[in-house]
Order: structure tokens, then C-alpha cells, then sequence
């Protein structure tokens, strides 16, 4: 007898990933992936991906989930986690007419300074809205073609089942999208102009299912017609639901390209310095947000450089002491969100004779990124968040080297998940819920997730190394105002 189950498809940046999810308990029965080409250099920040890559590479991850099932399942849904803040831009076939600007796209910020002072408010540089913006004013062709504008999740949806809709958790992350009233913002999009609003979806509540999957697509994926598709959402808000932050009280830190810290909240959280994201989550409630844009990729960076392997690097940075013996390191290659300086560049400090190896600047590297982290986690604990402990997802929430520099600077507990790929593992389950709930069950999201929430071995900080890295992040902070001002301390209020 076949098992029912879902299908989570989550689309990020350097790749998509696949997850087969069983509805009786939550386990894992089929997973697949397929890598994105690199993303080129860009002095301008420009960051930009073919969404078709997106939608071949989902067809790549799906199939291979669905094969190492071998026939033992039955899907009975379909949900979509996907990067957000994209900009896509789609004729009346849902055709992209150009290149998908990014959520790390910081070409924009020109668009997002002067939307920011019309509506006297921050707009942050790598929300969709200031990408719509530079659209208008700077690709007037493709604009004019475009009959819709979709973020990523929404454009696989459509080309899934043929539907365009919004959902509040990922349409939050636009800057068009009120996350108290959860409405659009006529203030924003007159700001915009360029008739934005006759290109966006409809907004549906999370627990939607949008449509069915077409024929054509089903071909494509070795499946049925008909599959109901879910709303899906921002990798972000998956995540969290994968990670169990669908209840309120449990803390994400997610190690990826980017790094985000992130909690579920029962009412919004709105920072008048606009350095925690007020979005919504896509279980009905809040998901107060705040982003790196520079983790995981800085270290790789440097990797590259050196031809190391990544386990050389690790064991090389482990190696150095912590503290760095007053090495220092802002490591924001692609400007930075928190703190907001989207023009800023990246600056090694205090280097001596000796520094120069892979360790020492990869212990900076990791270093300067824990530092942002713990920056991010003052700012939440000013608006009455007190976490006792961190999960951990992404892809480098087991390397020993990040955990055990994070539990340290953050001073807390941190707890990788047995599971990684948790974005599209909360896609799978946020399918199992819209399907349940479309079939007249009161059952709860968090309930769902709860299942299958499994943990490895928990890392302890260490006192030595957290008295290290507290006099290091002291230099980090001076560095920080030497550069740039006291006014760019996101821990203050």
C-alpha cells in the first residue's frame, strides 16, 4: 500500500531542493537537489538568475525525490518555498521577459533612497520594491512586456498549475504589502508608479490551495494531473516552519548564502530603524526577521582563493585562536543589511606577520559573521524576544567550525537540526496542512511540524571562548563606528 505524502520544492539561490514528506508522521521519504550556475561577480551589485533554470532545476530535484520512493507513495500535494524579495518579470504565458533580479541585488539603491524619501520611511535595498522601480526607469522595454510581476515561489506556482497568487508571508518581504492590515500599500505602490498594481497576483491566505497541476507539468515530474498545489511562501517562512518556529519561542538561525535569525510572533514587531523585517509568516501570524547578506559565501570566497578543500579550511580556522589575536574582519563583500550600509565593502583589520594563511583570515571570516549575528540578536532581545537556545539550519549548521564559533559568540546554546534542507520541508508541510484544512480538518500547522522535529547533539559555548570573542567583537564594534559611525550600530535603539 502506498503512503500518502507531499512533495516540498524549495528554490534558493545556489540551488532547489526536494524533499518527499509522508503525512502520517512527517518523515522524510525521498529527497533530490540540483545545483544553480555561480552567480557572476558583480562590482555593481547587480545579482540576477534566469528563473528557467529555477524550473528546470525544480523538475531535476523533484523527479529524483520522487524516485528514491520508488513507487511507494502516493503525493497528494504540492508546496513551493522560494528566495525572496525576486523580481520577476513575466509576459501573458508567464514567460520571463528578462533576468530575475535577487534578494542580494544591491544595483537597486538608488530606487530604494529615493523610495524612501517620498514615503519618509526605510525601504530596504533588497526588497522587491525598489527592483520594481529600476525596472521602470531603467528597462522600460522589458517593463512594458511584462504583464505580471511575480516574486519566485509565485512564478513556479504559476507555471505549476497555471495560477498566479500572492501569499501574505512571502509578499511581506516586497515592501507593497502592509504586514499589520496584510494589504497592499497604495502608498508604496503610487510611489512606484508605472501601473505596478495591474501586475501583481491576488493575495490568498496561507493555507490556500492555489491550483492543480497541469498536464504538461505533471508529465514533466513523473506525476498525476490534478495534484493540488499549495500557496507555498518565502524560503524563510518555510524554514521556519520546518524548523518548528511555526509555535512561538523557538529561535532560527539559518547558514546559508545569506545568514537570517528569525522567530514566530503573535503580532507584529515594527522597528522604526527597519533593521528587523516586520514580516508576516505563512501560518497566519509573524515572523520578525533580521538578514546577513554575507555568510557562508565570504568564507567560500576565500576557499576558492586558497584551493582548499572545505574540511582543510575548517580544520585550518578551527585551528587559529579565537579572538584572532586582534585580527578583525567586516566581512561584507555584497554591502550589508544589518547593519544598513548597502554600499559598504569589506575590511580585514589588525593583520600581522602571520595572518595571512587561509586559518587565521577564515577564522575572521566566520568570525565577523557570528558578530553580525549577535548584533541581530541584541536588536530582537530590544523588542522583548529572550531565547534561551538557537536551532540551526543551512547549509552549514553542522560544520563544526560555524557552530562552534556561533555558540560562543552568541553566548547560547546552539542545536543543529537533523534535518537541513528545512525550507523545503516546510513546504511539504504547509501542503499536508492546506490539503487537510481544504478537506474540512482543524488541524494546526505547528502541530504538523512538531512531528518531525529531530535534533543532533547540542554545542555548549565555551567560557574561554566566549570571554575571547566578546573582546573581539568589542573591536568589531569599533571598527564598525571608525568606519562608518555610531549611527550605523544596529544594537542601539
Amino acid at each position: 500500500m502506498r503512503r500518502a505524502a507531499t512533495l516540498g520544492i524549495d528554490v534558493g539561490t545556489q540551488g532547489t531542493k526536494a524533499l518527499v514528506v509522508a503525512c502520517d508522521d512527517g518523515s522524510v521519504l525521498g529527497r533530490g537537489a540540483c545545483a544553480h550556475a555561480p552567480l557572476p561577480p558583480s562590482s555593481a551589485g547587480r545579482a540576477e538568475q534566469d528563473p528557467r533554470e529555477w524550473l528546470a532545476a525544480a523538475e531535476v530535484a523533484a523527479r529524483a525525490a520522487l524516485d528514491a520512493c520508488d513507487g511507494r507513495v502516493e503525493v497528494v500535494g504540492i508546496g513551493v518555498s522560494g528566495q525572496q524579495h525576486g523580481c520577476v518579470l513575466v509576459d501573458e504565458r508567464d514567460e520571463p521577459v528578462g533576468p530575475a533580479k535577487l534578494w542580494c541585488d544591491t544595483e537597486t539603491v538608488d530606487e530604494a533612497d529615493e523610495l524612501a524619501a517620498r514615503l519618509a520611511r526605510p525601504v530596504p535595498v533588497g526588497w522587491t520594491a525598489s527592483k520594481a522601480l529600476h525596472a521602470i526607469r531603467r528597462r522600460g522595454e522589458q517593463w512594458r512586456r511584462a504583464d505580471a510581476l511575480l516574486l519566485p515561489h509565485e512564478w513556479i506556482n504559476a507555471r505549476l498549475c497555471g495560477v498566479r497568487a500572492a501569499e501574505p508571508g512571502d509578499a511581506s518581504g516586497t515592501g507593497w504589502l502592509d504586514p499589520v492590515t496584510r494589504r497592499r500599500d497604495e502608498a508604496m505602490l503610487a510611489a512606484i508608479g508605472g501601473g505596478i498594481e495591474r501586475r501583481l497576483p491576488p493575495l490568498v491566505a496561507s493555507d490556500t490551495l492555489v491550483g492543480r497541476l497541469l498536464p504538461a507539468m505533471a508529465q514533466r515530474l513523473g506525476l498525476p494531473a490534478g495534484v493540488p498545489i499549495a500557496a507555498g511562501g518565502g524560503d524563510n517562512m518555510m524554514s521556519a516552519i520546518g524548523a518548528g518556529a511555526a509555535a512561538e519561542g523557538v529561535l532560527v538561525a539559518s547558514l546559508g548564502t545569506s545568514a537570517t535569525v528569525y522567530a514566530r510572533s503573535g503580532a507584529p514587531v515594527l522597528d522604526p530603524k527597519a533593521l528587523v523585517s516586520p514580516f508576516c509568516d505563512s501560518s497566519g501570524a509573524w515572523l520578525p526577521l533580521m538578514c546577513l547578506l554575507n555568510c557562508t559565501s565570504v568564507l567560500e570566497e576565500l576557499r576558492r582563493g586558497y584551493g582548499l578543500e572545505h574540511e582543510e579550511l575548517a580544520r585550518l580556522a578551527l585551528a587559529a585562536p579565537a579572538g584572532g589575536d586582534g585580527l578583525v574582519c567586516l566581512p561584507w563583500l555584497a554591502g550589508e543589511r544589518v547593519p544598513a550600509l548597502p554600499r559598504a565593502s569589506g575590511i580585514f583589520a589588525g593583520l600581522r606577520a602571520g595572518m595571512l594563511g587561509p586559518g587565521p583570515l577564515g577564522r575572521a571570516v566566520v568570525e565577523g559573521v557570528a558578530h553580525g549575528l549577535a548584533l541581530c540578536l541584541e536588536r530582537l532581545r530590544l523588542f522583548g524576544l529572550a531565547p534561551t537556545e538557537v536551532r540551526l539550519v543551512g547549509g552549514a549548521s553542522r560544520s563544526p567550525l560555524w557552530t562552534r564559533v556561533l555558540a560562543d559568540a552568541l553566548a547560547l546554546r546552539v542545536v543543529p537540526l537533523k534535518e537541513a534542507e528545512t525550507a523545503a520541508l516546510g513546504a511539504a508541510l504547509q501542503a499536508q496542512w492546506a490539503v487537510r484544512r481544504a478537506g474540512g480538518e482543524a488541524v494546526e500547522l505547528a502541530a504538523l511540524a512538531a512531528r518531525g522535529i529531530a535534533s543532533l547533539a547540542p554545542i555548549e559555548p565555551d567560557a574561554a571562548g566566549v570571554a575571547a570573542l566578546s573582546s573581539a567583537r568589542r573591536r568589531f564594534l569599533e571598527l564598525l563606528e571608525r568606519e562608518h559611525g555610531a549611527g550605523a550600530r544596529p544594537d542601539r535603539p
